[in-house]
């Protein structure tokens, strides 16, 4: 690993990649969660699970999470979140910058897999969604929204008063980007928001979330499915065991310093790659079969 690749020097600043006096990110603390509990369909997702996130001052922190499906990774995004069914847990408590996840708040935003757009809204006004929620006036938001239009890669003029309809998968995800950071949360959450998109979208997509992240310094939580996405995003990656879902390692990560095509093609980049498919095969092969339900 070379020097440039070394982990950011803010998460070794103190044990554990703490930030004396901060209240962490995000935290989980023995946190279970059963669905239908006393019923025949009584589900164990997740059990025990515990990780720490720390709240980086002028960083911010780009946690992904990996493992099989069925794995309790979207149940973990969920109750960061506070969304009901996942929220609350049955056990352990989940909290967020120090204080406990009651439900659903404005320092949490949220970026879905499906394209989550207003389909009888613009694009400029589902941007800008969030900011007419709070009361803010017309002229101010829109000129905020448009600003988001462009930082996302879209025309502030031509794709302002498109409809979602006539919209490619890559430009829907950009406004849901835009939707969401727009107001600014300290935490933000992602749940395979590239997962529908093709190969080379995917990469540009990547490249623009780095961006962003970097410019906002917010605390990102990335679901994925893809070790490739997880590696080139991530500070540190947790791999998640199934049934019942659970952290199997948590991998502390350097920073990428290249774009994600170039990135590709570093050894650093293709040895934690191959080493994180085998320790997955292994979880993989050692998973017990899920219930019938």
């Amino acid at each position: 690993m070379t020097a440039e690749h070394q982990p950011d020097a803010a998460a070794t600043a103190a044990p554990g990649g703490h930030s004396p006096g901060r209240p962490a990110a995000v935290e989980f603390r023995g946190v279970t969660k059963i669905f239908g509990q006393g019923t025949a369909r009584e589900y164990l997702a997740i059990q025990d699970v515990s990780f720490t996130i720390p709240d980086l001052p002028d960083h911010g922190e780009f946690a992904s999470f990996l493992g099989p499906s069925g794995c309790g990774k979207s149940t973990v995004l969920r109750l960061v979140a506070g969304l009901e069914p996942q929220h609350p847990p049955m056990s352990g408590t989940v909290t967020v910058l120090g204080r406990e996840v009651v439900g659903p708040g404005a320092d949490r935003g949220m970026v879905f897999q499906d394209y989550t757009s207003f389909d009888n809204r613009t694009v400029l006004d589902n941007v800008v969604f969030g900011l007419e929620c709070r009361g803010v006036p017309r002229r101010k938001r829109e000129a905020e929204g448009r600003d988001w239009i462009e930082r996302v890669g879209l025309d502030p003029v031509q794709d302002a008063d498109k409809y979602p309809h006539e919209l490619s998968g890559g430009m829907r995800q950009r406004v849901a980007i835009a939707r969401t950071l727009i107001l600014r949360p300290r935490v933000i959450l992602m749940d395979e928001p590239f997962g529908a998109l093709d190969p080379a979208t995917r990469l540009d997509m990547q490249d623009l979330l780095v961006k962003l992240w970097r410019e906002v310094q917010a605390t990102v939580l990335f679901v994925t499915h893809s070790v490739e996405e997880a590696v080139y995003l991530g500070d540190r990656v947790y791999l998640m065991d199934t049934t019942p879902g659970r952290i199997a390692e948590e991998i502390i990560l350097p920073a990428a310093s290249a774009p994600a095509r170039e990135a590709q093609s570093e050894p650093w980049f293709s040895d934690q790659v191959l080493r994180i498919h085998q320790r997955i095969e292994q979880i993989e092969a050692t998973a017990k079969p899920l219930p019938e339900r």
